[in-house]
C-alpha cells in the first residue's frame, strides 16, 4: 500500500515537474516572442511623428494611401508566405519530440523551394496586377509597385524564423524581427525627409518609397537569422547525427504534410487581414450613400480608422500574436505524445495568460486614447481621432483572442474546424457591415469587425472546451480578478489624464505634443503599477506566471 501511495506521490511530482517545464518554455518563448513584437510595433508606430510632420498637409492623405497598398499587400504577403513558416514550426516541434531531427531538416529545405516559388509567383502577381487592384485610385499603383519587391525575400525569411521556433528557440526570430523594423524604419523616415522636405518632391512618390523601406527590412532581417543559424550549425548538426533515424518519409509526402498544414494557416493568418480588406472596398460605397461627404473627406476619415487607429491597436494585439506563435509547437509536441492533460494544461495557460496581457493593455490604451492620439497623429481630428481610437483599443481583445486561439486550434491538428469558424464570422461581417457603417460610419465598420470576430472566437473557444476542457474554475476566478484589475487601470489612468490636463492647463497648453507624451506616460506608470501590485499581491500573477512572481515580489518588496 505504501509503495503505491509512494509511485502515485511520485507521479504526480513528475507530472507537475512536466507541466511547470512546459509552462516555463512558454513563458521563455513568449517572453522573447512578445519582447520582439512589442518593440517591433513601438518602432513601427513611434516614426509616425517624424513622417506626419514632415509630409505636413498630406499626412492622412499620404496614410490613407499607405494603408490601401499595406492592406493588398498583407493578402498577398499571406498568401506567398502560405502559412508555411507556422507549418514548418509545427512539424518541425512533432519531428523533434520523436527524435527525428533529420526529417525537421528535410522539411525545411522542401519548405524553403515552396517559399521561394510563392514569393515570386505572389511577387509578379501584385505588380503586375497593381492597375488592376487600385479600387480606382491610381495612386496606389507605384506604392503596389514597391511593395511587391518585399514579397520575394520575406516568404525566406519567415520560414526561417519557424524553423527556429520549431526547437523552441524564439530568441533569433525576435532579434530578426526587431532588426528588419529598425532598418525598415530608418530607411522610411530618412526617405520621406529627403523627398518632402530638402527635395519638395511628390507626397506619392514619397509614400512610395515609405513602402519599399518593407523590402530593405527583410533583407537586413533574413541577415540576421543567417548570423544565428551560423552561430548553431554545429547544435542542428549534433542533434541530426544522434537521431533516431527511424521514420523515411518520402519527399512528395514532405511537400504534401507542409501544404496540408499551411492552407489553413494561409486563411486564418489573413483572417484581420480579409477583415481589412472589407473595410477598404465598402467602406467609402457606404458612406456615399449615408452621407455627401467629399472623397477626401472620406479618405481622412478611412485613414483615422483602417490606419492611424489601426496602427496602435496593432500594438497589444501584437502581444497575442507572441503569445500564439509560442503555443503551436508546445501543442503539437503534446498531440504528438497524446497528452490530453497536458493540453487542457496548456490551453488553459494560454487563455490565463492571453487575459493577464490583453485586457489591462486594452482598457489602459482606451483610458489614455486622447493624448496618446495627440502625441502620434497632432490635433487634427483630434476629438473623433482619439474616440476611435479608444473604441479600437476594445475591439482589440476580440482581434487578439482569435489570433491566440486560431493558433491553438491549428496546433491541435483543428485545422477545418478552425477555417469553418471564421469563415462564419466572415459572413457575419459581411452581414452587419452594411446597416453598422451606414448608421454608425467608421464605429460602424469597427463594430462589424467586432461581432464577425467575437462570433468566430466563441465558437472556437466553446469547440475547445467541449473536446479537451479548460480549467474553468481557475479561469472563472482569474478572469472576475483580471477584469477588475483592469478596470481599476482605466479608471486610475483616465483619473490621471484628466488631473495632469487640468494642472498642466494652468500653464502651458495641453494639448501639445509634449504635454500629451507626459499625461501618457504617466498615465501608464500609475495605472501599470496598480495592475502589478495587486495581481503579485493577491496571487492572480502565480497562476500565470508560476514560481517566477514570488521572486518578483521580493524584489518588488510586496508581501
Amino acid at each position: 500500500m505504501e509503495m503505491k501511495v509512494g509511485t502515485k506521490m511520485s507521479e504526480e511530482k513528475q507530472q507537475t515537474s512536466s507541466s511547470e517545464a512546459t509552462r516555463d518554455k512558454m513563458l521563455s518563448g513568449s517572453a522573447w516572442m512578445t519582447a520582439g513584437s512589442m518593440f517591433s510595433r513601438l518602432l513601427g508606430a513611434i516614426y509616425i511623428i517624424p513622417w506626419r510632420i514632415w509630409f505636413g498637409s498630406y499626412f492622412l492623405l499620404g496614410n490613407a494611401l499607405y494603408g490601401f497598398g499595406y492592406n493588398i499587400y498583407s493578402f498577398f504577403l499571406i498568401a506567398a508566405i502560405a502559412g508555411i513558416p507556422s507549418a514548418i514550426a509545427k512539424q518541425v516541434a512533432h519531428y523533434n519530440a520523436l527524435n527525428e531531427y533529420g526529417v525537421g531538416v528535410r522539411l525545411y529545405k522542401r519548405g524553403l523551394v515552396l517559399s521561394v516559388s510563392t514569393g515570386i509567383i505572389c511577387a509578379l502577381v501584385l505588380y503586375f496586377g497593381a492597375p488592376l487592384m487600385d479600387g480606382g485610385n491610381p495612386n496606389v499603383i507605384p506604392v503596389l509597385h514597391s511593395l511587391a519587391w518585399a514579397i520575394l525575400v520575406i516568404p525566406t525569411m519567415s520560414l526561417t524564423r519557424g524553423y527556429f521556433q520549431g526547437y523552441q528557440q524564439m530568441a533569433p526570430s525576435a532579434i530578426s524581427q526587431f532588426v528588419e523594423q529598425l532598418a525598415r524604419v530608418l530607411y522610411m523616415l530618412l526617405t520621406a525627409y529627403l523627398i518632402m522636405q530638402v527635395w519638395h518632391g511628390s507626397w506619392i512618390t514619397a509614400v512610395a518609397q515609405s513602402t519599399f523601406a518593407a523590402f530593405v527590412g527583410a533583407v537586413c532581417g533574413l541577415l540576421t537569422l543567417g548570423y544565428y543559424y551560423w552561430k548553431r550549425r554545429r547544435t542542428f548538426r549534433s542533434l541530426v547525427a544522434n537521431s533516431n533515424n527511424e521514420i523515411k518519409v518520402q519527399t512528395s509526402q514532405l511537400y504534401h504534410e507542409i501544404i496540408a498544414q499551411a492552407v489553413p494557416f494561409i486563411i486564418l493568418g489573413a483572417g484581420i487581414t480579409i477583415f481589412q480588406l472589407i473595410d477598404q472596398y465598402t467602406f467609402f460605397d457606404i458612406m456615399r450613400m449615408a452621407t455627401n461627404y467629399s472623397n477626401d473627406a472620406l479618405n481622412d476619415l478611412y485613414a483615422l480608422f483602417a490606419v492611424n487607429a489601426n496602427k496602435l491597436v496593432m500594438i497589444p494585439i501584437s502581444l497575442a500574436s507572441a503569445l500564439a506563435i509560442t503555443s503551436v509547437p508546445l501543442l503539437s509536441v503534446a498531440i504528438t505524445k497524446g497528452d490530453t492533460k497536458a493540453i487542457k494544461g496548456q490551453t488553459t495557460n494560454v487563455f490565463l495568460l492571453f487575459l493577464y496581457v490583453m485586457t489591462p493593455a486594452a482598457l489602459g490604451m482606451a483610458a489614455i486614447a486622447g493624448p496618446l492620439n495627440r502625441v502620434f497623429y497632432g490635433q487634427a481630428h483630434q476629438a473623433l481621432g482619439a474616440n476611435i481610437l479608444s473604441f479600437s483599443a476594445i475591439i482589440s481583445i476580440p482581434l487578439g483572442l482569435f489570433t491566440v486561439f486560431a493558433a491553438v486550434m491549428q496546433g491541435l491538428n483543428q485545422n477545418k474546424r478552425a477555417v469553418k469558424y471564421f469563415l462564419i464570422g466572415t459572413v457575419v461581417k459581411l452581414a452587419v457591415q452594411w446597416p453598422c457603417v451606414y448608421f454608425l460610419g467608421t464605429f460602424g465598420a469597427l463594430l462589424a469587425t467586432g461581432i464577425g470576430i467575437l462570433v468566430a472566437s466563441g465558437l472556437i473557444i466553446n469547440n475547445l472546451n467541449k473536446q479537451y476542457g479548460f480549467d474553468n474554475k481557475l479561469l472563472g476566478n482569474d478572469f472576475a480578478k483580471i477584469s477588475g484589475y483592469s478596470l481599476l487601470v482605466y479608471g486610475s489612468a483616465l483619473a490621471v489624464v484628466y488631473l495632469l490636463n487640468f494642472l498642466l492647463g494652468l500653464f502651458i497648453d495641453p494639448n501639445g505634443g509634449m504635454a500629451s507624451l507626459l499625461v501618457s506616460l504617466v498615465s501608464v506608470l500609475v495605472g501599470g503599477g496598480l495592475y502589478v501590485y495587486f495581481t503579485l499581491k493577491y496571487r492572480v500573477a502565480d497562476d500565470v506566471l508560476g514560481p517566477r512572481s514570488e521572486g518578483l515580489r521580493a524584489r518588488l518588496h510586496i508581501k
